[in-house]
């Protein structure tokens, strides 16, 4: 096993504490949220210290951290205090760098709507503006306010409830959101994001109702093979039975071609079946193969 570096929170700089989780706890959405202060200025910044919490009713958080550098606090954190209200908008690859440019300290009197050249939408909800260019706007209440602690790098958790979600028609598929077409981003450790679309986005189907096989429940062969990862053995442990002596046997009659071929290659053909989604044909492939019939 390869040697393990320990890391003491109490014991080194916030400032590397802060890139260590950061980096460990990565990708993370990113909230891009608008805010209005008690003079009308509309603020807009983001933070990735941001998830879902709750469908019924439906609640956001993020947090919005005291700088490290001096123990301040930001203006959304204010305005929240001060209205009750934001709102939470997505950020898609297209105003990925605009979104970067917002989380400059700009004056709190300094609309970074202007800065970053965004449009404000108007809210149906909430006072706050959604942003136009964002295909998913979350207008929240917010329900409570918790401060993590006192000195720089300390969090205040900002409990959202939403209201209302404007969602644009384009990203939508059979009235579900399509990741492709959304194609947002999300935040890792220090200057590093991830692009949520194309190749990079995987789809992984698990049943969490139906009890399957799971490691245990796999022969010797398999559990410990040297030629299949732990993902791909557990794509067969996914399965909720073994191979009936049926099933066996007429795979035998049919494929004994296959089984002539070497362990490694019968391992090789059992992994482009899992790679094409043939999750079964690979089990009973590599169950053929080793001529092991499941007990009764």
């Amino acid at each position: 096993m390869p040697l393990k570096r320990i890391i003491h929170p109490n014991k080194i700089p916030t400032k590397d504490l802060h890139q260590y989780i950061i980096g460990a706890v990565a990708p993370r959405p990113i909230a891009f949220v608008s805010t209005i202060d008690e003079n009308g200025v509309e603020n807009l910044a983001p933070y990735s210290f941001f998830n879902a919490f709750s469908s019924n009713p439906p609640i956001v958080v993020f947090s919005s951290n005291r700088r490290v550098s001096d123990n301040t606090t930001k203006d959304t954190l204010h305005n929240v205090k001060v209205s009750k209200e934001c709102v939470v908008n997505v950020v898609p690859y297209q105003i990925v760098r605009q979104m970067s440019l917002a989380s400059i300290e700009f004056p709190s009197h300094v609309s970074e709507f202007d800065k970053i050249g965004l449009t404000p939408e108007p809210s149906e909800t909430v006072k706050a503006p959604r942003v136009l260019e964002s295909p998913v706007n979350m207008e929240c209440k917010v329900k409570e306010i918790i401060p993590l602690g006192e000195h720089g790098g300390a969090g205040h958790l900002i409990i959202c409830e939403v209201t209302l979600i404007a969602i644009s028609e384009h990203v939508l598929d059979d009235n579900r959101l399509d990741p492709h077409k959304l194609d947002l981003m999300g935040r890792m450790g220090r200057n590093y994001y991830v692009r949520a679309s194309g190749n990079a986005v995987s789809e992984i189907y698990q049943s969490v109702t139906e009890i399957p096989l799971g490691f245990d429940g796999l022969p010797n062969f398999i559990r410990y093979s040297n030629f299949l990862t732990g993902n791909e053995i557990a794509a067969l442990a996914s399965l909720k039975s073994m191979p009936t002596s049926e099933e066996i046997n007429s795979f035998k009659s049919e494929n004994t071609k296959f089984l002539k071929l070497s362990t490694k290659a019968i391992h090789q053909k059992a992994l482009s079946y899992i790679k094409a989604g043939k999750i079964s044909e690979a089990l009973l492939l590599l169950v053929c193969y080793n001529q092991q019939i499941p007990e009764k």
